[in-house]
């Protein structure tokens, strides 16, 4: 059974490539950022992408349950003032070709995951990545790369 998100452009944009598959209460919500997703791409229950700084998802992107992707964070250096009545601070996320993230992890503004990358179910990722690393924990840090049996065999 197909699922359809709950999209909402507000002030911002969303770009969907070819084939995109999502489950039950995705909710992709550009606020005044674009969101970008490219082909093959699939957004599991209950995820949601916040893209006040934008989000550009590469393809054969694989987006587990419970994922929050979050591309800005609230000011809180003010004491004086309520952290609700302070700036936002927008930055931008990428998360690059052939990345599978795991079930419940969360990805912060101004992150980059790379290319091939793995992330680990409720890791926090925040800054980037190497390509085809595995990242587990919070904060997420690299424990292998996908790349050492195929430089093994000689075919990368």
């Amino acid at each position: 059974m197909r699922y359809w998100p709950r999209f909402r452009y507000r002030r911002g944009k969303i770009e969907i490539g070819d084939r995109l598959f999502t489950r039950c209460g995705v909710v992709i919500d550009a606020q005044s950022g674009v969101i970008t997703i490219g082909n093959d791409v699939s957004i599991n229950d209950y995820s949601i992408l916040l893209g006040h700084g934008g989000i550009r998802i590469g393809d054969n992107v694989r987006i587990a349950a419970h994922v929050v992707v979050v591309a800005f964070e609230h000011s809180y250096d003010d004491p004086a003032v309520p952290i609700r009545l302070q700036p936002v601070k927008k930055d931008g996320i990428v998360i690059g070709d052939d990345v599978w993230i795991g079930a419940g992890a969360k990805v912060l503004a101004g992150s980059h995951i790379a290319q091939g990358c793995v992330i680990g179910a409720n890791s926090v990722v925040k800054g980037a990545t190497v390509p085809f690393g595995v990242y587990v924990g919070a904060p997420a840090r690299l424990v292998k790369t996908r790349t050492a049996k195929a430089v093994e065999n000689g075919e990368r």
